[in-house]
């Protein structure tokens, strides 16, 4: 999709270092022609998702960055559990539960498909984001 900069895979630990990790990769592997606008953004995205995977999937855990060409991106985060996972609606004291609602909000289109590849069968929750004032 980006002449610039080619999708990027990191297959991540199954622990409590996956977000950081994912992170940093996402840092490194931003197109800074295309979607640098969206970065920010995107970091914190692809934190609740990976935090997902590991609290909830199984391994492995794969983290997809993609450059659409035209300012966007687009993520995957696969993990090796069958589940799908649901939206919920977190109260005020509540700790967790906020993941897709964040993503629901902040995304300019998500959603999640069973997958079956080279590393099995599970779910990828996937997300795109396009800058501001972009269809």
């Amino acid at each position: 999709m980006c002449d610039t900069t080619e999708r990027a895979e990191l297959l991540l630990p199954a622990n409590d270092t996956a977000p950081a990790a994912a992170r940093a990769f996402a840092r490194e592997n931003d197109c800074t022609e295309h979607a640098a606008q969206v970065l920010e953004a995107a970091l914190l995205l692809i934190s609740e998702l990976v935090t997902n995977s590991v609290s909830y999937g199984r391994p492995p855990v794969l983290l997809a960055v993609e450059c659409d060409g035209g300012g966007g991106l687009k993520v995957r985060v696969r993990d090796g559990s069958t589940v799908l996972p649901l939206q919920r609606q977190a109260r005020g004291g509540d700790e967790s539960g906020r993941g897709l609602t964040i993503v629901d909000l902040m995304s300019d289109a998500w959603g999640v498909e069973p997958v079956q590849d080279e590393h099995g069968v599970g779910k990828a929750v996937w997300f795109e984001l396009r800058p501001t004032g972009t269809a």
